[in-house]
């Protein structure tokens, strides 16, 4: 018999703040962290506004290092010690042998940037090419964290975090592992910011999740990492448990780079494919947290997945996009969304679709405008959608 995974920690940063409590209280109360690049300049970008971690401040001494890894490996080593002392499993001889899955669509794109510029100036730093390498944060995990147990690191464009906390889920499930960190992390810098105007999935106004007014999707950075545990494990120290990992699901469409397939199928299908495989029936869904990115589309094509997957019980439920309150975190969005899903079965709230300002015909569900509110919350689905048609979806229940 498969074992049960549960989560029973969580770590973030992102523009809400870096510790859970302040991010999850500022986005029930509907606060936004979209603003004006700061670190960055914004010149020739579609748009000068982002999800912005501000005021940042990373000890390396704290993690023994002795010199700074990027900016995207900074959260990630952040948000999974935060994850690791909120599950009580911080200290030498608390836990099994622990593994990791990681993601991220830019790695260390800051240091690629360096690393370009040491090169045109003077002598190439090596120091810079290891750090943009994706790879590095697998490695930093193990220096700084003791990962020593499974460990994968995917890229699968947006749908990257949800992914991970899935597969990790797995590898608890089927006995590989006892303990599990599972998350995503990204930061923003040019060459991406560049990338994706050229795109034009950015808006030249704001990010405007579901609202007939929408015009684009804004970029953020930040990270989210979750502890995955076994149950018997969680239950024989007397850990707290957020939730269960019911089952996830994964998929390509492979239409278009940007836009969503006609019909929504893709999107329809990994809905389906999540409710098989956690054996979830639509009637148990209680919350949705969407994908949402504001863009033309993908919001109405997400809206006809929902009603096509869940049926009646869609116009029943809360479904609410918290990238009006933190831009697009890119590679750390599924993993912060699912963080959100967990905190609201265990806290009994659904947060809200930040900045969202007229109601749309095509999309006529329960965005939950604006203001989060109380919800009894037994089962949920956290979605996302990716760039080139990367889908995953995650099924999280209530303990019973």
């Amino acid at each position: 018999m498969n074992s049960r995974a549960v989560i029973t920690g969580l770590g973030c940063v992102t523009p809400l703040g870096s510790i859970v409590s302040e991010f999850w209280r500022r986005l029930l109360a509907g606060e936004r962290g979209v603003s004006r690049l700061e670190r960055l300049n914004p010149e020739g970008l579609r748009n000068d506004k982002a999800g912005e971690v501000k005021a940042w401040d990373f000890k390396i001494g704290d993690f023994g290092l002795d010199r700074y890894p990027s900016r995207a490996c900074q959260f990630a080593l952040c948000a999974a010690r935060d994850a690791l002392v909120d599950a009580g499993l911080s200290e030498a001889g608390t836990r099994s042998v622990m593994g990791a899955v990681l993601s991220t669509n830019f790695g260390g794109a800051d240091m690629w940037e360096l690393y370009v510029d040491s090169f045109r100036e003077a002598e190439a730093c090596p120091d810079y090419f290891d750090a943009f390498c994706f790879d590095h944060a697998t490695r930093l995990f193990r220096q700084c964290l003791d990962v020593r147990g499974p460990t994968r690191l995917l890229s699968m464009a947006c749908s990257s975090g949800t992914a991970a906390v899935g597969m990790a889920a797995d590898f608890v499930r089927s006995g590989e592992a006892k303990v599990m960190l599972a998350g995503g992390h990204d930061c923003l810098a040019l060459t991406p910011l560049a990338g994706l105007s050229n795109l034009r999935t950015i808006t030249a106004d704001d990010i405007k999740p579901f609202s007939a007014d929408r015009s684009g999707t804004i970029f953020g950075e930040g990270a989210a990492y979750l502890v995955i545990e076994d149950l018997e494990h969680a239950l024989s120290r007397s850990a707290r448990v957020y939730a269960e990992v019911a089952g996830w699901w994964e998929n390509n469409n492979g239409y278009h780079l940007t836009a969503p397939d006609p019909g929504a199928e893709g999107m329809t299908a990994v809905l389906l494919g999540c409710l098989r495989e956690s054996s979830m029936r639509p009637e148990e869904v209680d919350y949705v947290n969407a994908h949402g990115t504001g863009t033309e589309y993908h919001d109405p094509a997400e809206t006809e997945a929902i009603k096509k997957a869940l049926g009646a019980r869609a116009y029943e439920v809360p479904v609410s996009s918290i990238k009006g309150a933190l831009g697009h975190l890119m590679g750390a969005a599924g993993a912060v969304e699912a963080l959100a899903t967990a905190l609201a079965i265990a806290e009994g709230q659904v947060p809200p679709t930040a900045n969202y300002t007229t109601p749309d015909p095509h999309c006529d569900l329960d965005y939950v405008p604006n203001v989060g509110r109380p919800a009894q919350v037994a089962a949920a689905l956290s979605i996302s959608a990716g760039i080139g048609g990367n889908n995953a979806c995650l099924a999280l229940r209530r303990l019973s």
